[in-house]
């Protein structure tokens, strides 16, 4: 039988979409637990999410149900939550989006649920999406229901909670985040839609760059992943031919796939140039770099990582807000997610560029380590040690202790390393930026709390 002979996939029927003609998307929805891609922090056996999900004779016995709010990227599950909650359950499942609902519709979902409660005894799980679109008075009108057990409701939203949902239906919910797809979750999905007669059926395979190319793009959207793969597939189906290849991949989603491999050598080669174009101050350099690995599928989380390493190894105290652009960034990114993330991470970018450079607090960190790892430790002098507990005085400790906050300038000239490392100096700030300031300050500070000898000798 050849490939145009076959069920078509991407048809409809006269009277209407067949299973098969939804989207793949639709179509792979998750109807068990086990089936969930992905956030297995929320699916661990026992959790409040997995005790929701676990399948029940009939709705009547939901009553301790509590309401959800799911906040995570899109194509994160957060519908397919839903709807796997409400299947395991036996529970009446009514969809709204914020986006085309008003308080008319919310109050007839509310009417509705409670008859179906009062007469039947079953419960109604409504999923309300993108609840972070509702005004308060919106959202003030699914407390009745929340607050009498009508409904149990799972609201999605990609926006943070605490700002976006009221508080008293935030403190009647259970807010939990979701996070992006990792790799493996996306590439066990991908297989599965290939197999599944739910899915493509077994109609294709796919090549290893194409399935790579395909899950990099996705960025951790299982929606998207499923989205690009149907239309790969449809472009194989017209070709006549069983396997989606990468050209495939490439045309079904209009993204060139940039040599760039997360696992192998230009992932390493990339983001090496990436850094040091950053310390080498050449902030069009780095920004190509950046461009290179957001086009390619990296994952933006990643990319935030590294700054925020080189914003303590390569600018560190020549300018100190460095490190606040960066965890910024980080965090930022974490909340917004591409496409708008990119203008985040470039706005890092240029920072650390740009800025006055030093490596003087990775070099301090690393000559320390070697110290202690060549055992040069000591003990802790008496005077330094706890002594709030009962008999550390008898033992001498923190007898003789000067505290700070009462000596001139805020410096107590008192001994703190242990023997081994008394005169060791582990910092060694440059002169540039705002290291140069604290030059000058630690020099002085050092003489107070190191007196040369002839020092000493004038005091005295």
């Amino acid at each position: 039988m050849s490939l145009l002979s076959q069920p078509d996939l991407f048809s409809a029927t006269p009277a209407g979409l067949t299973a098969a003609a939804q989207p793949l998307a639709v179509r792979m929805r998750p109807r068990t637990v086990q089936e969930v891609a992905g956030q297995g922090h929320l699916l661990r056996p026992g959790s409040p999410l997995y005790r929701l999900m676990q399948p029940s004779s009939s709705g009547g016995g939901l009553s301790g149900m509590v309401s959800l709010i799911l906040w995570g990227p899109p194509g994160t599950g957060k519908t397919t939550l839903a709807h796997v909650i409400a299947g395991s359950t036996g529970a009446q499942f009514v969809e709204l989006s914020a986006v085309t609902a008003g308080v008319k519709d919310v109050r007839r979902v509310m009417e509705q649920a409670r008859a179906q409660r009062e007469l039947h005894q079953r419960l109604t799980v409504l999923f309300l999406d993108e609840i972070h679109r509702f005004s308060k008075s919106q959202q003030d009108a699914l407390l009745p229901g929340v607050e009498n057990g009508w409904v149990t409701l799972v609201a999605a939203t990609t926006e943070n909670p605490s700002f976006a949902v009221v508080a008293p239906l935030l403190s009647r919910s259970l807010v939990m985040t979701l996070q992006p797809l990792e790799q493996g979750d996306l590439q066990e999905l991908l297989q599965r839609s290939l197999t599944d007669s739910r899915g493509l059926a077994g109609q294709f395979d796919i090549d290893d760059d194409a399935a790579q190319h395909l899950i990099r793009v996705a960025q951790g959207d299982a929606r998207r992943l499923l989205t690009a793969l149907e239309a790969a597939a449809g472009i194989a189906l017209t070709s006549q031919q069983s396997s989606i290849t990468l050209p495939a991949a490439e045309q079904a989603i209009a993204v060139a796939a940039v040599r760039y491999d997360k696992e192998g050598d230009q992932h390493y080669d990339v983001i090496s140039a990436f850094i040091k174009s950053i310390r080498g101050s050449d902030v069009d350099a780095a920004l190509h770099y950046l461009a290179r690995m957001i086009h390619a599928g990296e994952d933006p989380r990643f990319i935030a990582r590294r700054l925020m390493i080189a914003a303590s190894e390569d600018v560190g105290l020549a300018d100190p807000s460095a490190l606040h652009t960066a965890v910024a960034a980080a965090q930022a990114v974490a909340w917004v997610g591409l496409p708008e993330a990119r203008i985040i991470l470039a706005q890092a970018v240029i920072h650390l560029a740009t800025a006055p450079k030093s490596n003087a607090c990775y070099l301090a960190i690393d000559a320390a380590l070697a110290d202690v790892q060549a055992g040069r430790i000591g003990v802790v002098p008496a005077h330094l040690r706890d002594g709030h507990y009962p008999g550390a005085a008898r033992l001498g400790h923190g007898q003789g202790y000067q505290y700070s906050h009462d000596a001139p300038h805020g410096i107590a000239t008192q001994r703190y390393a242990p023997d081994p490392v008394a005169d060791r100096q582990y910092y060694h700030p440059n002169q540039r930026g705002y290291e140069r300031e604290i030059s000058a300050r630690l020099e002085r500070i050092r003489a107070l709390l190191h007196p040369s000898v002839e020092q000493q000798e004038q005091s005295s």
